[in-house]
């Protein structure tokens, strides 16, 4: 799948990869050692909210999850 800015499709491909190779040869094996991907998705990020903004998509209103999220309401 195509990521949402032209430009960004490679590197959500390497970042794919990586993550793909990191969870399937590290993770599932117990190995909970921080993901060596990071920088990888912080790059695809940015160009992913670059192409958001200069597209002029509205992203008002939509919740993300990210890290510096808590549980979801109602959640237990």
């Amino acid at each position: 799948m195509n990521s949402v800015g032209e430009a960004c499709t490679e590197l959500k491909r390497e970042y794919d990869q990586c993550f793909n190779r990191w969870f399937a040869e590290s993770f599932l094996k117990g190995e909970r050692a921080a993901d060596p991907c990071g920088q990888l998705f912080r790059r695809y990020q940015l160009c992913v909210q670059k192409a958001i903004k200069e597209k002029d998509i509205p992203i008002e209103g939509l919740e993300f999850m990210g890290p510096s999220k808590g549980k979801a309401e109602g959640s237990s």
